[in-house]
């Protein structure tokens, strides 16, 4: 089995992640033992490019117990967990190629590995797999569809719609009820305060903390950060969510304005030079740069270095720049997601939501995938709604139901009638 990764000896120790993780995705375990009867992937092989975690793991044994040839690569140089890809290999028999520090070159060599077997379905976090086929004529095959996880990606897959360019039909799981409510408000809300807390320690509780944009990653990042006790101040471009900012009980101020009085700024936009020189350059002594956003783009760390006349790191994961100006900031996880480089992402409790949707994106397109046309799509809302009722039985929780004349009042209201 042909596969890259940094120590197969380190299989054990992930294993036991691994079980852990599985103890926390109940929704997940079910479809796994549905697929293992019904083999809706039978001979459809995948290529994925996901965060190699624990909880990827699991969707991974979800899909091979479907039948599916499986292949996965890294979606972030930093991200990998080096004890899960080794057990992925030893224990599943699924090719990874996924190092824990890898460089640039190795990141896109491993992305070519992974379409190597020529796919019939992608499954992305961030749209790299995408980009790479769409880029590279060699790479080629029956591809029935994709999907795609994260808000970054969508943005990328939904432009290269706009430009007619993309060669075949992807699902946005991201746009999933179940994942967006869910996995990006309270997933990245708690483990970016986790990755910040083991890169450095730092005290929420009095400090000045500022969120850079309040989507659902935002808000669940400004709601930790407030429960922790700090003082939070949004920026936002957009004049809803910073009214919604605001009546949820947040300062809202220009950027300019809230650089020089934060401690601690993280950047969950999706954008690029979010934090950028001038910025910088009113920050005081001390200040901590983080991004939780999928790509490190939004704090402009060549103006950073530019500014600096010596850099050290002073921590894992926590480098320091000395500013022309004598003050210091530090530059958390080289400027990448924080969450997945300094921590474990998000719980596992979660991503069995945003796994499940996953899963089932998958067996979607190969009954569908041939119907749909070269454009971004959203989950059916009734795939959804069965991934909230199987969360909420195996958290012990019932709802009520429309009796029949409710229901038909509902209809009649809706047709006009």
């Amino acid at each position: 089995m042909d596969y890259h990764i940094r120590d197969i000896k380190l299989a054990e120790a992930g294993k036991k992640r691994i079980e852990w993780a599985e103890r926390f995705m109940p929704v997940l375990r079910l479809i796994r033992e549905r697929f293992a009867k019904e083999k809706p992937l039978r001979g459809i092989r995948i290529s994925a490019c996901l965060h190699i975690t624990t909880e990827t793991a699991n969707l991974a044994r979800t899909l091979k117990a479907g039948g599916a040839d499986l292949r996965l690569c890294a979606s972030n140089p930093l991200s990998t967990q080096d004890d899960t890809a080794a057990a992925i290999v030893k224990y599943f028999r699924i090719p990874v190629f996924a190092i824990k520090g890898e460089d640039r070159k190795t990141y896109y060599d491993h992305i070519r590995s992974a379409l190597r077997h020529k796919p019939n379905i992608t499954i992305d976090d961030g749209a790299d797999l995408v980009s790479t086929i769409h880029q590279d004529k060699e790479i080629d095959g029956k591809i029935y569809g994709g999907t795609e996880e994260t808000t970054t990606g969508v943005i990328r897959l939904r432009n290269m719609e706009k430009d007619n360019v993309l060669r075949y039909p992807i699902i946005a799981v991201n746009d999933s009820l179940t994942k967006y409510m869910f996995d990006n408000r309270y997933g990245t809300g708690q483990s970016t305060i986790d990755g910040i807390l083991r890169a450095t320690n730092f005290l929420f509780a009095g400090s000045t903390v500022v969120v850079c944009g309040y989507g659902m990653c935002g808000k669940g990042v400004s709601l930790r950060a407030k429960g922790m006790g700090a003082d939070v101040i949004v920026t936002e471009v957009d004049p809803i969510r910073a009214l919604e900012a605001k009546m949820d009980g947040f300062q809202v101020m220009p950027l300019s304005k809230a650089a020089q009085v934060g401690d601690l700024f993280i950047t969950v936009t999706g954008d690029v030079n979010v934090i950028g020189q001038e910025h910088i350059k009113l920050m005081k002594d001390g200040a901590i740069l983080v991004n939780s956003g999928h790509f490190d783009v939004e704090i402009n760390k060549k103006a950073l270095r530019k500014l600096s006349t010596k850099v050290r790191k002073v921590r894992d994961f926590c480098d320091e720049f000395t500013l022309k100006n004598g003050r210091k900031v530090y530059l958390l996880a080289a400027g990448r997601l924080v969450n997945l480089s300094a921590a474990e992402g998000h719980p596992a409790m979660v991503m069995d939501m945003s796994f499940a949707n996953q899963a089932l994106a998958c067996e979607y397109l190969v009954k569908e995938g041939k119907n749909l046309e070269k454009r971004v799509y959203k989950l059916p809302y009734k795939i959804d709604c069965e991934i909230a009722r199987l969360k909420l039985r195996s958290m012990g929780v019932s709802i009520d139901c429309l009796t029949a004349e409710q229901a038909r009042y509902i209809s009649d209201w809706r047709l006009g009638t």
